[in-house]
Protein backbone atom coordinates (compact mmCIF):
# COMPACT_ATOMS: atom_id res chain seq x y z
CA UNK A 1 0.00 0.00 0.00
CA UNK A 2 1.04 3.05 -0.90
CA UNK A 3 -0.67 5.89 1.91
CA UNK A 4 -0.76 8.50 -0.18
CA UNK A 5 -2.77 6.81 -2.82
CA UNK A 6 -6.70 7.55 -2.60
CA UNK A 7 -7.40 4.23 -4.37
CA UNK A 8 -4.83 2.28 -1.43
CA UNK A 9 -6.48 4.10 0.98
CA UNK A 10 -9.90 2.39 -0.52
CA UNK A 11 -8.61 -1.04 -0.14
CA UNK A 12 -7.75 -0.43 3.10
CA UNK A 13 -10.95 0.96 3.91
CA UNK A 14 -9.89 4.23 5.26
CA UNK A 15 -11.77 6.01 2.41
CA UNK A 16 -15.17 4.99 1.83
CA UNK A 17 -16.60 3.81 -1.35
CA UNK A 18 -19.35 2.06 -2.62
CA UNK A 19 -17.67 -1.09 -4.01
CA UNK A 20 -19.66 -3.20 -6.13
CA UNK A 21 -17.90 -6.64 -5.98
CA UNK A 22 -14.37 -7.92 -4.63
CA UNK A 23 -11.90 -10.80 -5.32
CA UNK A 24 -8.97 -11.40 -3.00
CA UNK A 25 -6.91 -9.44 -5.56
CA UNK A 26 -9.00 -6.77 -6.91
CA UNK A 27 -11.91 -4.49 -5.92
CA UNK A 28 -14.76 -2.76 -8.14
CA UNK A 29 -16.04 0.40 -6.86
CA UNK A 30 -18.53 3.23 -8.08
CA UNK A 31 -17.00 6.38 -9.40
CA UNK A 32 -17.97 9.65 -7.60
CA UNK A 33 -17.66 11.35 -10.40
CA UNK A 34 -19.68 8.96 -13.41
CA UNK A 35 -19.88 9.85 -16.40
CA UNK A 36 -22.43 7.24 -17.57
CA UNK A 37 -25.37 5.63 -15.80
CA UNK A 38 -23.01 3.07 -15.29
CA UNK A 39 -19.46 4.07 -14.00
CA UNK A 40 -17.51 1.64 -12.08
CA UNK A 41 -13.36 1.29 -11.38
CA UNK A 42 -11.58 -1.59 -11.50
CA UNK A 43 -8.76 -1.60 -9.43
CA UNK A 44 -5.76 -4.76 -7.80
CA UNK A 45 -5.44 -4.54 -4.68
CA UNK A 46 -1.63 -4.06 -4.81
CA UNK A 47 -0.21 -0.33 -5.85
CA UNK A 48 0.89 -0.69 -9.44
CA UNK A 49 1.21 3.04 -10.85
CA UNK A 50 -0.25 2.05 -14.48
CA UNK A 51 -0.83 -0.49 -17.46
CA UNK A 52 2.93 1.06 -18.46
CA UNK A 53 4.22 -0.19 -15.52
CA UNK A 54 2.57 -4.41 -14.96
CA UNK A 55 4.83 -6.99 -16.44
CA UNK A 56 4.09 -10.02 -17.45
CA UNK A 57 4.47 -11.55 -13.85
CA UNK A 58 1.26 -9.35 -13.48
CA UNK A 59 -0.97 -11.15 -16.19
CA UNK A 60 -2.75 -13.32 -14.05
CA UNK A 61 -3.89 -10.01 -12.05
CA UNK A 62 -4.90 -8.40 -14.97
CA UNK A 63 -7.43 -11.48 -16.20
CA UNK A 64 -8.77 -11.57 -12.48
CA UNK A 65 -9.22 -7.53 -13.29
CA UNK A 66 -10.66 -7.75 -16.77
CA UNK A 67 -13.14 -10.38 -15.72
CA UNK A 68 -13.93 -8.90 -12.16
CA UNK A 69 -14.55 -5.55 -15.01
CA UNK A 70 -17.65 -8.09 -17.04
CA UNK A 71 -19.05 -9.50 -13.89
CA UNK A 72 -19.39 -5.74 -12.87
CA UNK A 73 -20.89 -4.51 -16.06
CA UNK A 74 -23.32 -7.87 -15.76
CA UNK A 75 -24.24 -7.06 -12.13
CA UNK A 76 -25.13 -3.12 -13.15
CA UNK A 77 -27.18 -4.26 -15.76
CA UNK A 78 -25.21 -2.97 -18.64
CA UNK A 79 -23.89 -5.79 -20.21
CA UNK A 80 -26.85 -7.06 -22.54
CA UNK A 81 -26.59 -3.57 -24.21
CA UNK A 82 -23.33 -3.22 -24.22
CA UNK A 83 -20.38 -1.32 -22.53
CA UNK A 84 -16.93 0.43 -22.63
CA UNK A 85 -13.67 -0.59 -20.69
CA UNK A 86 -11.03 1.69 -20.57
CA UNK A 87 -7.54 2.46 -19.05
CA UNK A 88 -6.54 5.75 -19.09
CA UNK A 89 -2.08 5.69 -18.88
CA UNK A 90 0.05 8.97 -17.82
CA UNK A 91 -1.16 12.26 -18.05
CA UNK A 92 -1.24 12.63 -21.29
CA UNK A 93 -3.55 9.75 -21.71
CA UNK A 94 -5.97 11.34 -19.15
CA UNK A 95 -4.70 9.36 -15.90
CA UNK A 96 -5.58 11.60 -12.59
CA UNK A 97 -4.74 8.95 -10.08
CA UNK A 98 -1.57 6.95 -10.20
CA UNK A 99 -2.69 3.55 -9.25
CA UNK A 100 -3.95 1.60 -12.34
CA UNK A 101 -7.19 1.56 -12.87
CA UNK A 102 -9.88 0.62 -15.31
CA UNK A 103 -13.58 2.08 -15.71
CA UNK A 104 -16.30 0.71 -16.18
CA UNK A 105 -19.02 2.79 -18.38
CA UNK A 106 -22.46 1.41 -19.72
CA UNK A 107 -25.85 1.67 -19.01
CA UNK A 108 -26.78 3.99 -22.32
CA UNK A 109 -25.15 4.66 -25.81
CA UNK A 110 -21.70 5.72 -25.51
CA UNK A 111 -20.26 8.23 -27.84
CA UNK A 112 -17.33 8.01 -30.10
CA UNK A 113 -15.76 10.87 -28.51
CA UNK A 114 -13.11 9.70 -25.83
CA UNK A 115 -11.36 13.03 -24.38
CA UNK A 116 -12.13 16.42 -24.00
CA UNK A 117 -10.29 19.09 -25.49
CA UNK A 118 -9.48 22.01 -22.65
CA UNK A 119 -6.99 23.89 -24.34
Amino acid sequence: MVSSCIFCRIVAREIPAKIVLETELAMAFEDIHPQAPVHCLVIPKSHIESLRDATSSDAPLLGEILDLARRVAEAKGASAGGYRILSNIGTDGGQEVPHLHFHVLGGRRLGAKLVRDDR
